[in-house]
C-alpha cells in the first residue's frame, strides 16, 4: 500500500467525527445568533431608551439655566432639545414589540407633561415673577416629574433585563447543552478512529523512516559507501532509493573533487613560482630603468669634468683654469643634487603628520629662494586668504614637496618673469588649496601627462625626480596635485585636507 493510501485510510477515519463536529458546530452557530440577535436586539432598544433619557434630563436643565439668567439664549435652547426628545420617542417606541408600547405612552405622557409645566415657567418669569417660577419648577420638575420619569426608567431597564439577558441566558443554556452531548460522543468516535489510523500508519512508516534516517546520519558524518537498504514500495522507498542514488552522485562527485583539487595544487605552484618570476623581472626592469636614466645623467656631466680637469692638467698656471675648475665644482654640486633626487625617491621617508598653518609654511619657504628671485629678476607675488584651517601633514615632507614645485616654476622663468603663490578654500571647509603659478613659456600638451614621472625631465640638466618627489610626498599626506598649463604659463595645484578639530598637534 502506498504512503498516499496510508494517509486516506486514516483521514477517512476522522472524516465521520469531523462531519459530526461540523454539523453541529453549524446548528449552535444558528441557534447563538438568533439568542445573540434577539440580546442585540434588546441592547438596542435600552441603547436608544438611553438616549431618550439623557436628552429629556437635558431639556429639563435648559429650564434651570434659563431660570437662572445666565442664559437668555436657553428657551430657543428648550425648544431644540424638544425636537431631539421627540426624535428618539418616536425611534424607541418604533423598536418596542407590542407588549411593551404602554411603556412609550408613559414616557410620552410626561414628556408632555414637562413641555407644559414649562410653558407656565417660562410665562410666569418673563411677566417678572421670577420667585414664582423658580418655585413652580421646584414643585413641579423636581417634586412630582422628574422622581416619576426616574421610576419609570427603573421600570424600563427592569422589564428590559428580564425579557432579554434572563431569555438570552437560557436558550444559550440549552445551546451549551447540546453541543455538551455532540462533542462526548464526537469525541468518543473521533478517539478510537484515531488511535485505530495512527496505530495503521505508525506501524507501516516508524521503522523505514527510522532505518533511512540512520541511513542519512552515517552518510552525513562523511561514510558515503555506507548502504541504503530499501524495504517498502511506498513514497519512504522512493524516497531510500534517491537518497541512495543520490549517495552514489556524491561519491563519484567526490572522487572527482580530490582530482580536481590535486590538479588545482599544481597549477597553484606553477603560479607561484610564475609570479616569483614575474616579479623578479619587475625589479630587474625597475634597477634597469633606473640605471639607464643614473648613467644618462652621470655621463655628460663626467664627460664635462674629464675634460676640464684635462686642460687643468696640462696647463695649471693658465687664467683659464680657476674658470675651470669652477666649472668642475659647479658641475659635481649639480650631481650631488642628482644623487640627492635619487635618494630622495628611492627611500622610504618617515611620515610624521601634525597641524599646520599654510601661511605659516609658505612665509618659511620664500626666504630661501629669495637670492634666485633677484638673480633672475623674478616678481614675486604672495595672496594668502585670511584665516586659513590649519592642515594635518608633515611638515618637512610638504615643504620639500613645495621646494620642488617652486624650483620647477623658476627653472621655467631663467630670463625673469612672474611667480605667483596663493592659497584658499575655493568655496569648501574640507580642503585647502595651494596654487603655483609661473609665466613661463608653459609645457605642451603632449608632455603634461608624463611631467609627474619618474626620471621624466625636458631639461638637459634636471633630473626627471622634482615633480615625482612632490606628487608622492602630497599624496602621502592625503592631497592631491593638479597641473594645468598654457602658453602663458603653467599653474599647480596642490589640495590638501583641514585638520579634524579634535585633532591636536603632536
Amino acid at each position: 500500500m502506498t504512503f498516499q493510501r496510508k494517509l486516506l485510510l486514516g483521514f477517512s477515519l476522522m472524516v465521520l467525527p469531523a462531519l459530526l463536529v461540523g454539523v453541529g458546530a453549524i446548528r449552535s452557530n444558528l441557534l447563538e445568533r438568533r439568542a445573540l440577535q434577539a440580546l442585540g436586539e434588546s441592547m438596542a432598544r435600552t441603547r436608544t431608551y438611553a438616549e431618550l433619557e439623557t436628552a429629556m434630563f437635558n431639556q429639563s436643565d435648559v429650564i434651570w439655566r434659563y431660570l437662572s439668567g445666565l442664559d437668555p439664549t436657553a428657551r430657543n435652547e428648550f425648544y431644540l432639545a424638544g425636537e431631539v426628545v421627540e426624535y428618539w420617542q418616536q425611534r424607541w417606541a418604533a423598536e418596542l414589540r407590542p407588549e411593551e408600547r404602554a411603556l412609550a405612552d408613559g414616557v410620552r405622557d410626561i414628556q408632555q407633561q414637562i413641555q407644559s409645566a414649562a410653558e407656565r415657567i417660562f410665562r410666569l418669569y418673563d411677566s417678572g415673577q421670577r420667585q414664582a417660577a423658580f418655585s413652580a419648577a421646584q414643585q413641579e420638575l423636581k417634586g412630582r416629574l422628574l422622581p416619576a420619569l426616574t421610576q419609570l426608567n427603573r421600570q424600563v431597564y427592569r422589564q428590559a433585563r428580564e425579557s432579554s439577558v434572563r431569555g438570552a441566558y437560557t436558550r444559550l443554556e440549552e445551546i451549551l447543552a447540546g453541543q455538551k452531548r455532540i462533542l462526548l460522543f464526537t469525541l468518543a468516535l473521533a478517539l478510537g478512529g484515531g488511535l485505530l489510523g495512527a496505530g495503521l500508519i505508525a506501524r507501516s512508516l516508524a521503522r523505514p523512516l527510522k532505518d533511512l534516517t540512520g541511513a542519512m546520519a552515517v552518510v552525513g558524518s562523511g561514510h558515503l559507501d555506507h548502504p541504503v537498504k530499501v524495504d517498502s514500495r511506498d513514497e519512504v522507498g522512493e524516497l531510500a532509493r534517491a537518497f541512495g542514488h543520490m549517495t552514489e552522485k556524491l561519491r563519484q562527485s567526490r572522487a572527482d573533487l580530490l582530482h580536481l583539487n590535486a590538479e588545482l595544487q599544481t597549477k597553484i605552484s606553477q603560479l607561484e613560482h610564475t609570479q616569483a618570476q614575474l616579479v623578479q623581472s619587475e625589479k630587474l626592469a625597475s634597477i634597469g630603468e633606473m640605471s639607464a636614466a643614473v648613467a644618462h645623467g652621470l655621463r655628460n656631466p663626467l664627460a664635462s669634468l674629464r675634460a676640464a680637469a684635462q686642460v687643468v692638467q696640462r696647463h695649471p698656471h693658465a687664467p683659464s683654469s680657476a674658470e675651470h675648475l669652477k666649472a668642475i665644482l659647479e658641475e659635481v654640486d649639480r650631481l650631488d643634487r642628482r644623487i640627492t633626487h635619487l635618494l630622495s625617491f628611492s627611500r622610504p621617508a618617515p611620515f610624521h603628520p601634525l597641524n599646520e598653518s599654510v601661511p605659516r609654511l609658505i612665509d618659511g619657504l620664500v626666504p630661501g629662494f629669495a637670492g634666485l628671485l633677484r638673480e633672475r629678476d623674478i616678481d614675486l607675488q604672495l595672496d594668502l586668504a585670511p584665516q586659513l584651517p590649519d592642515v594635518r601633514v608633515d611638515p618637512v615632507q610638504l615643504e620639500q614637496a613645495l621646494v620642488e614645485i617652486v624650483s620647477n616654476a623658476l627653472d621655467a622663468m631663467p630670463q625673469g618673469g612672474k611667480l605667483r603663490i596663493s592659497a584658499g578654500q575655493n568655496g569648501t571647509a574640507s580642503e585647502v588649496i595651494i596654487q603655483i603659478t609661473d609665466s613661463g613659456p608653459g609645457i605642451p600638451d603632449q608632455v603634461l601627462p608624463s611631467v609627474c614621472e619618474p626620471f621624466f625631465t625636458t631639461r638637459q640638466e634636471g633630473t626627471g625626480l622634482g615633480l615625482a618627489i612632490a606628487k608622492r610626498y602630497v599624496e602621502q599626506n592625503g592631497g592631491s596635485i593638479e597641473i594645468s598649463s598654457g602658453p602663458e604659463g603653467t599653474t599647480v595645484r596642490v589640495r590638501l585636507p583641514t585638520a579634524v578639530p579634535s585633532e591636536a598637534p603632536v
